[in-house]
């Protein structure tokens, strides 16, 4: 298999919370119900800053300094890429919770370039930290 980056126009995605496989909003799930091939599970990784919980998702404040953040990176078509926007509630112009962005994410030994859906730290303010960095396992801790 050949390393992610070397695919011309390859989009790649860092699903840290409910877009993770078996999650509310599974990645694959919703690529299914709209046509839209499937996105390819390359492996997990992890991204620096500060979970926070919010009830029923997570929500991601980056820094360099903070926790690794465990999540997974798919290989995904383009037209996937609209419907994460939705889902998240990404929308040009509007004071949304949650950013679109894009930043290199520590896949095994390697950076990828990846869309990342952090949260806007000014909706954070008495959040609980995640403070092991995994929403799954802290979502299962909590039931």
């Amino acid at each position: 298999m050949s390393h992610p980056d070397h695919q011309p126009g390859a989009i790649h995605v860092f699903v840290y919370g409910t877009l993770r496989a078996g999650e509310a909003n599974d990645l694959r799930v919703a690529a299914a119900k709209r046509g839209i091939p499937a996105p390819e599970l390359l492996g997990a990784a992890t991204l620096h800053g500060c979970l926070y919980d919010f009830g029923a998702y997570p929500g991601l404040v980056l820094d360099p300094t903070g926790t690794a953040v465990r999540g997974d990176v798919y290989r995904i078509d383009a037209a996937l890429v609209p419907v994460l926007d939705e889902i998240e509630e990404v929308y040009p112009g509007g004071d949304a919770l949650f950013l679109r962005e894009n930043h290199a994410v520590m896949l095994g030994s390697e950076f990828v370039d990846c869309i990342v859906y952090p949260v806007s730290a000014q909706h954070i303010a008495g959040r609980p930290v995640i403070a092991g960095g995994d929403w799954v396992a802290h979502r299962l801790a909590r039931v």
